[in-house]
């Protein structure tokens, strides 16, 4: 059937409850009305559903017009004989638009059964609004209509007549009684907003009596709905009021119906894993992003959170530089060149641009709030200080029930900390500030798998703030009950999640060597890269790069087999090339290089990901194999320089690689030649590197040039 599009008012306004529909084009006339029938009936059908709490009289008044059509086209169906009379041509235009307008009554009546009720009372005006302006539309219709060319019985010409003048008359309806319930929960907002908590017995009259909100599920189902709206952001809403009322709800949840916990949540603590932006149900391993290399410092390859510049013009992290200047070195760390002073200029438009590129692909970025002596407001201007204090009140009751709750009490409250810890650096602080972490740190040794698992997920999410890093690392013994789960966890998501904390809390280049020294620490991540399911594995990668990142860890990653579990894993997809980027750091030191050296996979694992890997990963085996022929000495150069096809991998690089990687592919030919082995394809180098002299002249190959390509594992709460 070909559809002619037919272009409504109602359709060209800007609103999500209108979709792209299309009248009928080659229908028959009685194919027409009763393709208006039947949509007219789907309307009708709508009205035996339960009744929405809002909006019920708006409902009632479309259902009842449409029943009017549906008399109307019931009638024409019926009293077409064979060989009937066309319609007439303004009759079919009509109908052709009737039958757009029904499509959207339907659409409305739909929203209004499965949205949430803090949502339709939310939307309250604007909802209503719809209302009115399907009616202005049928009487616009209705109007045009040739009724006395329709042959229509007298009863039939009375209503439809009487629908026409009551559409005349319609003006825009919106219940007082959901007005004033709506105004009051804006004054709950407001209370909130000065510091005050609402009283119970009013949250229960408003939330039971009435918005019909009676048990706890019933309020996490609101809170569900609200917040995949604020995600979508599709409706045109004050996110700050969206926020706001989540949070309102969240605490009156608590404050109304206690700490029961829902069968499903003890029985399936992971039933919650099922949506948010590209699917949030993973820890920090499961969605992979390559920073751009101009966002990492490069002195301790992170992202880089306040961007400074030097007198060079070269930019790193504040921290790093700051750590690197009381070291006493007066030299820029990546030029070399003799500082002329020691000032540091914040370099804005970096950290603009690092933080649209976080936001843009979900990753948590939190810069300090005033590093450069300019108090810069890192709050979104879409979470009103309502919405803060209300959950700072709601992380008070959580917290209260983690201290002297029932076992069962507990689990929920970690859950609902796990939850509320999944978004905004406020709620973080605040649970932090309400002394979450020691009870939660004693919720990690529980017998109740799923008491363990909200736990150490909620210290995980809490993490991401940089404030709470410091707070759980000087918990006494939180760092070794971490550990704990990640070697003997009851369930493997736990497991993942807390190699996922270690990634974490590894970002402070601090708690790196406190992190490898920790007993079974290194031990437990190599096991879980060797063994551990997709997700595990990408945990611990991204946990053993950021430890590899500093050179105190060197011995312990070898000692531990990490060094081994890094090797094994070149030929994994999904890891390799985060591994190899860790072995490029850890082989420059001489120990992890001769580990490396007797590993029988190592080269040929290198050799295989220059060949097969993408850019960056091909950039991080030529660095890794490079570093270990400048720590192992002539033997490891033999070896290296004897890998099959060597010379025509180099070759490659050298004229379609990164910038870094024809670098340091230069490099590694050259000490290959001094070696005086008769490499594969060695004439080829030999000419790639007369081609590449340019190269050679203007880069750096002393042994400092030794930064890869980092990863970053979006630490995305786990629901």
């Amino acid at each position: 059937m070909a559809c002619l599009p037919v272009f409504s008012s109602l359709r060209r306004r800007k609103s999500p409850l209108l979709g792209a529909f299309f009248a009928p084009g080659d229908l028959s006339d009685l194919g027409l009305v009763q393709a208006l029938a039947s949509v007219s009936t789907d309307v009708v059908a709508a009205s035996a559903k339960p009744a929405v709490r809002f909006q019920r009289a708006n409902c009632r008044s479309l259902v009842r017009k449409v029943k009017i059509f549906l008399a109307l086209f019931e009638f024409l169906r019926e009293a077409a004989p064979a060989g009937a009379a066309p319609l007439p041509s303004p009759a079919t235009l009509c109908f052709k638009e009737l039958y757009i307008l029904l499509h959207r009554a339907r659409t409305l009546l739909d929203y209004c059964a499965q949205s949430s009720r803090l949502w339709l009372l939310l939307q309250n005006a604007q909802i209503s609004g719809h209302f009115h302006d399907l009616t202005q539309e049928m009487s616009i219709l209705l109007d045009v209509l040739p009724l006395g060319d329709l042959s229509l019985s007298a009863d039939v010409k009375e209503q439809v007549e009487l629908l026409q003048r009551q559409a005349r008359r319609t003006k825009l309806f919106v219940d007082p009684r959901d007005e004033a319930l709506r105004l009051r929960i804006y004054g709950f907002l407001d209370d909130f907003d000065r510091g005050r908590s609402p009283e119970a017995w009013d949250l229960r009259e408003a939330f039971v009596d009435g918005l019909g909100v009676r048990d706890a599920g019933s309020c996490k189902a609101e809170v569900e709905f609200l917040e995949e709206q604020i995600y979508n952001q599709e409706e045109e809403v004050d996110l700050s009021v969206l926020h706001g009322v989540v949070a309102l709800t969240r605490y009156a949840r608590f404050s109304l119906f206690g700490f029961g916990g829902d069968d499903e949540d003890r029985e399936n603590p992971g039933h919650h894993r099922k949506y948010t932006k590209g699917s949030s149900c993973s820890g920090i391993g499961d969605a992979f992003l390559t920073i751009p290399k101009d966002f990492c410092c490069p002195i301790f390859l992170d992202l880089m959170k306040d961007p400074v510049i030097v007198s060079t013009g070269q930019t790193y992290d504040r921290t790093s530089i700051v750590r690197w200047l009381e070291e006493g070195h007066c030299t820029c760390p990546n030029s070399g060149q003799l500082l002329t002073h020691t000032r540091l200029v914040p370099n804005r438009a970096l950290r603009s641009l690092i933080s649209q590129w976080c936001t843009a692909h979900g990753v948590p970025y939190e810069p300090p709030e005033a590093s450069d002596g300019c108090a810069e407001s890192i709050v979104s201007s879409a979470i009103s200080r309502a919405a803060v204090e209300a959950n700072r009140a709601t992380a008070r009751l959580l917290v209260n029930q983690l201290s002297w709750g029932p076992e069962d009490a507990k689990t929920v409250a970690a859950r609902e900390l796990r939850l509320l810890a999944k978004n905004g650096k406020e709620n973080r602080a605040c649970i932090a500030e309400a002394g979450a972490i020691p009870h939660l740190r004693r919720l990690l040794s529980s017998q109740n798998e799923v008491a363990q698992e909200n736990s150490v997920t909620a210290i995980l999410n809490l993490s991401i703030h940089d404030k709470n890093k410091g707070r759980i690392m000087e918990e006494p013994g939180c760092l070794k009950s971490i550990v704990e789960v990640l070697r003997h966890g009851w369930t493997i998501e736990a497991r993942e999640n807390a190699a996922a904390t270690l990634f974490s809390l590894s970002a402070v280049h601090d708690y790196k060597k406190m992190i490898s020294t920790e007993e079974g620490a290194v031990e437990a991540l190599a096991g879980l890269l060797r063994e551990g399911s997709a997700r595990g594995k990408k945990d611990a990668v991204t946990a053993l790069f950021n430890l590899s990142t500093h050179a105190e860890c060197c011995e312990r990653m070898v000692q531990s087999g990490a060094v081994s579990a890094l090797v094994g894993s070149l030929t994994v997809e999904g890891v390799a090339e985060e591994a190899a980027g860790a072995l490029a750091l850890l082989v420059r030191q001489r120990v992890a290089s001769e580990a490396v050296g007797k590993e029988d996979k190592a080269v040929a694992g290198l050799v295989g990901l220059m060949r097969r890997g993408s850019p960056r990963g091909k950039e991080n085996a030529v660095a890794a194999l490079l570093e270990m022929c400048r720590s192992g000495g002539a033997t490891t150069t033999e070896k290296v320089a004897r890998a099959p096809a060597l010379g025509g991998l180099i070759q490659t690089l050298i004229f379609t690689g990164t910038k870094r990687a024809r670098r340091k592919a230069a490099s590694l030919a050259r000490m290959c030649q001094r070696c005086d082995m008769a490499l594969e394809g060695g004439w080829a180098l030999e000419y790639a590197l007369a081609r590449s002299s340019s190269i050679r002249r203007n880069a750096n190959f002393a042994g400092g040039d030794v930064s890869v390509s980092v990863p970053v594992a979006i630490s995305v709460p786990v629901l």
